[in-house]
């Protein structure tokens, strides 16, 4: 699927202009949303570390800023260590142009950077600083450093981690705000997703300046390509993820972390968007960043998300050979 990545630069920011295009889409996916209870999530470990969930301020769905790009964290993960991370996609690191969605041949800024967690940022000024980390891992320069040649690993492998700075760990809580969760860590493997499963995410983009309605996400599959080697899955979301989303994480019917937002499609469906496999990019990590025991935290507060009666948008295809481009 042809598609532009989602971070948002801040010095030369597109905004896609084919909003028109898939209006009635976005009108029918609002009239199927209604509210409903999701599956009881499983017993977990939980984390007695974590700041409670209502007064927690660094959470999935923060505001990140690395290098002048503004993304948003998808989920938390810890390691052996006790150190806490935040994940969001390596593009918004990533040093090339706007159009660049090749990780294997694009350089980045350097692990060590620093990364501004903030709330409230918006096209004219990048908000109130919440806490500080340090880019800590990147698929991009770890694909780099290899040499890897797989095309659908450098397209879709797109996942990065910040350490949070040890005096603001205490800010933290897992749990994705208005729905909960995750209940569960992505299988290595991966995830198959069918044409109109339901899919949860909480996007912070500093475009919509602070206005939080906008930020929860409904949303249904498209279906995946097999073209695309389990790396990507394609999606309609209410609201469309926009430049800043990038990084959002994405959760399934029942609440478990399954993507990490990466890409808007441009045709044959505008406005689409795609995401990385977690489990596959969590998989990666594990096996070459060099953290010891990382791992998904899981949230604190139960998945409640909302259904979508009927899977929503019933009838849209895979589509496969369609262009995209990464979200800044």
């Amino acid at each position: 699927m042809r598609s532009l990545p989602l971070a948002r630069s801040l010095g030369s920011l597109r905004v896609p202009a084919a909003l028109a295009l898939v209006a009635a889409l976005v009108a029918a996916l609002l009239a199927s949303l209604a509210p409903g209870s999701a599956e009881a999530a499983p017993t977990t470990r939980r984390y007695a570390a974590w700041a409670p969930a209502a007064s927690a301020v660094l959470t999935p769905g923060t505001q990140a800023y690395t290098d002048g790009a503004q993304c948003t964290s998808n989920f938390v993960f810890t390691d052996s260590r006790g150190d806490v991370y935040l994940g969001y996609s390596a593009h918004c690191a990533g040093k090339g142009e706007s159009t660049d969605t090749d990780g294997c041949k694009v350089d980045s800024v350097p692990l060590g950077t620093k990364v501004t967690f903030a709330e409230g940022g918006s096209p004219v000024a990048d908000g109130t600083v919440l806490a500080t980390g340090r880019l800590a891992y990147s698929s991009w320069i770890t694909m780099r450093r290899l040499g890897t040649k797989d095309a659908n690993t450098c397209a879709y492998n797109d996942f990065a981690l910040v350490k949070v700075a040890r005096k603001d760990r205490g800010k933290v809580n897992p749990s994705v705000p208005q729905f909960g969760g995750p209940v569960a860590a992505p299988a290595a493997k991966g995830v198959v997703l069918a044409a109109g499963d339901q899919l949860y995410s909480y996007g912070n983009s500093s475009l919509r300046g602070g206005a939080a309605p906008f930020s929860p996400k409904y949303g249904v599959a498209l279906g995946d390509d097999a073209a695309d080697g389990g790396w990507s899955h394609g999606l309609y979301s209410l609201t469309p993820g926009i430049p800043g989303d990038s990084g959002s994480g994405f959760l399934d019917a029942k609440g478990r972390a399954i993507g990490t937002l990466s890409t808007v499609g441009l045709a044959p469906l505008p406005l689409s968007n795609n995401i990385g496999d977690l489990g596959r990019e969590l998989a990666f990590a594990q096996k070459h960043s060099g953290i010891p025991g990382l791992r998904l935290a899981l949230g604190t507060e139960p998945f409640t998300g909302a259904g979508l009666p009927g899977g929503g948008l019933p009838g849209l295809p895979a589509l496969p050979g369609a262009p995209s481009l990464p979200l800044p």
